[in-house]
């Protein structure tokens, strides 16, 4: 059985009075592709940010990588990716002047650096654009550079909040060509979507309402549960539950 990296038991996070994140339970296995679904609101991205260690649960317990996500918050961060749907690279730096600095961030040796930007840039088809603004390219292209040195230090769990937001189809199709590759090479991908035919990509999918995960299975089960065509249609099922606002 594959090792589990990412285990969340009764899981739960209280904002005063508010609960976002209600006694979740998952575990997720290595080189796995995760797909972390709800609609706005559902407390996906609070679950997210302690996995990623950087919000205390109220209570339950959470490990990733092995560390425990209150107690060792620093070791979980030195062993994670992490991309958000917000572009997080510099634009006013070079391409190569963004990969050292990351790969400077990440720890990672000169010479390290080195060989990683060169398999890097020969991946993303970007030599010639290696002493480009970061700021002059498409944004298909920065959504790919971003997702690539989030990995670059090879880690254990790469976090992934909506990183193909605003791009075209078939930009959307290569970036998950390389979520792929990371998958194959061990690591395992925990990644949020609004598109649900990216759903359909990954190994299993959970679906969370109102702070709880409402379904959680293969994308293939989910549709044959629900009678449904599409994880569209499984996700539209479930969200209408909602009752509380986004």
């Amino acid at each position: 059985m594959a090792a589990e990296i990412i285990i969340a038991e009764n899981l739960t996070k209280r904002f005063g009075t508010f609960t976002a994140v209600d006694n979740i339970n998952f575990e997720v296995s290595k080189g796995e592709i995760f797909g972390f679904l709800g609609a706005n609101g559902a407390g996906k991205t609070t679950a997210m940010r302690m996995l990623c260690g950087l919000l205390k649960p109220t209570s339950g317990r959470g490990a990733v990588a092995g560390f425990d996500i209150s107690r060792e918050s620093e070791r979980v961060k030195a062993n994670i990716g992490y991309m958000s749907q917000k572009f997080s690279l510099y634009e006013d730096l070079k391409v190569w002047e963004n990969i050292r600095f990351f790969g400077g961030i990440y720890g990672l040796k000169p010479d390290e650096i080195l060989s990683r930007s060169e398999r890097l840039l020969n991946v993303l088809s970007m030599q010639e654009y290696a002493g480009s603004l970061v700021a002059s390219l498409p944004l298909g292209w920065k959504q790919k550079l971003a997702f690539s040195l989030a990995i670059i230090h090879e880690p254990a769990v790469v976090f992934l909040d909506e990183p193909t937001g605003g791009v075209d189809p078939i930009t959307r199709r290569e970036f998950w060509e390389l979520i792929y590759d990371a998958s194959d090479r061990g690591i395992t991908v925990f990644v949020t979507t609004h598109y649900m035919d990216e759903a359909e990509y990954c190994n299993r999918v959970s679906i969370m309402v109102d702070g709880r995960i409402d379904a959680l299975d293969t994308p293939e089960n989910l549709k044959a549960r629900f009678g449904a065509q599409s994880m569209n249609e499984v996700f539209t099922m479930l969200a209408r539950k909602a009752k509380r606002a986004d």
